[in-house]
């Protein structure tokens, strides 16, 4: 229990100083010169795609401004929702190479249709404040990329437990001034949600064609730019972005099967990290349970931890005090996803990921 009490200190005192020094994006109209490609893939996105575009195109701050929607073979009206939009371009995306992901390839078709010096990448499900890109390029400084991550929206009781696990999961575990400064590529941080990236270091670190088969795809492209000695990091923006990843639970477990497995690296990485989500977020509320004041200290720590983090990150701290049960269901989905994996059963939006 003595381990376990300080790896709960060690996460507290991470989650503290991450909260007090990551970078924060607040909606100030700053003005920007720089010419800027908002780039947004849908794929069956007739729900989302009239909000979304209505909402770039209400950004403030940027003299020079082009949005393009790329249709990735939608199967709903998404490409009539799109092409009611005179001011925006519209693409028809092209089927996908061999050993692409589908969004990867949609993505990269978007920047070779663009002409912006800055890359602004967006899910159709993500809405922006009307100063959120001009701020979040002003918020960059010296970066060659930015993920500002945005707030996070649930609906019922199982989102609302785990989503929040997303923020803390990497504040927790990344000391960000030190993985920021020293451009540590196994710290990376980045969420595709809302990724603008300068386009020299998107094109010269390989852009979406380096990582094309790769599920955790913000995340290996951060690596990317890093390993190529440009410099990033992750922001908060709950001030300024938020996004509805899910309408429902069977969409978050297809969400999560996709990709999780990718996470930890191997079946041995999986195991070791299942092992110490039980003995920090399981064995803690059971040995208070039982009585033992060290365990009772621990899980408060962890509870503090995600406390602090929720409120950080625009989510929900009320429902810290269910860590044990996130943890749990975040080991169900970690089983699910390697069981996709091994028996080749990964799939998104209709679309296999053989190599997932």
């Amino acid at each position: 229990m003595d381990f376990i009490l300080i790896l709960s200190s060690a996460s507290l005192a991470l989650v503290v100083l991450n909260a007090l020094t990551i970078r924060v994006v607040k909606n100030e109209c700053i003005d920007t010169n720089e010419s800027v490609s908002v780039l947004i893939p849908m794929r069956n996105e007739e729900k989302n795609a009239k909000d979304c575009i209505k909402n770039l195109l209400n950004q403030k701050g940027i003299k020079n401004l082009e949005i393009i929607a790329l249709d990735d073979e939608s199967q709903d009206g998404t490409l009539a929702a799109l092409r009611s939009f005179s001011e925006i371009k519209v693409i028809s995306g092209q089927p996908a190479p061999k050993n692409w992901i589908g969004k990867l390839w949609a993505c990269h078709q978007l920047v070779q249709q663009s002409n912006g010096n800055t890359l602004v990448f967006i899910d159709a499900d993500v809405r922006l404040e009307d100063c959120a890109i001009s701020s979040a390029i002003n918020k960059m400084g010296d970066w060659d990329y930015i993920s500002p991550y945005p707030k996070q929206i649930v609906i019922g009781f199982i989102q609302r437990v785990f989503q929040p696990l997303l923020q803390w999961s990497w504040m927790a575990s990344v000391p960000l001034l030190i993985s920021q400064k020293f451009s540590i590529k196994s710290m990376a941080v980045a969420n595709g949600q809302f990724l603008i990236v300068k386009r020299n270091a998107y094109l010269k670190s390989g852009g979406h064609e380096s990582i094309k088969g790769e599920v955790l795809d913000d995340l290996m492209l951060a690596r990317k730019l890093l390993e190529h000695g440009f410099k990033g990091g992750v922001a908060e923006a709950s001030h300024v972005a938020q996004c509805k990843m899910y309408d429902s639970t069977r969409d978050l477990f297809l969400g999560y099967q996709k990709s999780l497995h990718k996470a930890f690296g191997s079946v041995i990485g999986a195991i070791f990290a299942v092992a110490l989500l039980v003995a920090t977020g399981i064995v803690p509320i059971l040995g208070a349970l039982s009585g033992s004041t060290l365990a009772l200290v621990s899980f408060l720590l962890v509870f503090a931890s995600r406390f602090i983090s929720s409120v950080r990150t625009g989510g929900i701290p009320n429902t810290a005090l269910l860590h044990p049960i996130a943890i749990i269901f975040l080991i169900i989905l970690i089983i699910y996803s390697w069981y996709g994996k091994l028996t080749k059963t990964l799939s998104w939006r209709g679309r296999e990921i053989l190599n997932g």
